[in-house]
């Protein structure tokens, strides 16, 4: 019995020592994916999501919101979920507002770059919808010039929420 103890851990850390993968979205949203797990993504299934980002917190560098869609996306390309059935919206709002900032706008704040560009242009790229709130944006006092191409104004972050979910799109806090 005290040999088997031994091959258990050894077995366990060949099970574990899966690689972190990163598909779709590269360098972000890293996942470790099995197919030998429960409740994998569903290949019938449309992927109807919207996420709602508020926090400044930061996951392998960049946002954690915008993350945990890279991830999602990442998830779902392993599990071979084609892009046509994956609809991906989100509502920067609040303390994360300045995650929409340009390059140059968010240097001349924060003197330095904005670590979030490349992954905003990755996802949408991808086809994300990226929303951000004009009343967070007005009481901010950023400009419509200080925004990243690839960020749309929306009403407020509330709107673009509830007309998402009303049309059917999955909330992902």
């Amino acid at each position: 019995m005290k040999n088997i103890f031994p091959l258990l851990i050894f077995f366990s850390s060949i099970i574990n020592a899966q690689e972190w993968l990163t598909p779709v979205i590269e360098g972000y949203g890293k996942i470790k994916f099995s197919k030998d797990i429960a409740v994998q993504p569903e290949n019938n299934l449309e992927y109807k999501l919207v996420y709602k980002i508020t926090t400044t917190d930061l996951r392998e560098g960049v946002n954690k919101g915008l993350n945990s869609i890279a991830h999602t996306i990442n998830m779902l390309g392993c599990a071979d979920i084609s892009k046509d059935k994956v609809q991906i919206v989100a509502s920067i709002s609040g303390p994360a507002t300045s995650i929409v900032l340009t390059d140059k706008a968010y240097k001349e704040m924060y003197k330095s770059n904005n670590p979030n560009s490349k992954i905003i242009n990755l996802l949408s790229q991808y086809g994300v919808k990226l929303f951000v709130c004009s009343q967070a944006t007005s009481y901010k006092n950023i400009e419509h010039s200080q925004i990243n191409s690839n960020i749309i104004s929306a009403l407020s972050g509330a709107s673009v929420l509830a007309n998402y979910q009303l049309n059917g799109f999955a909330f992902m806090p």
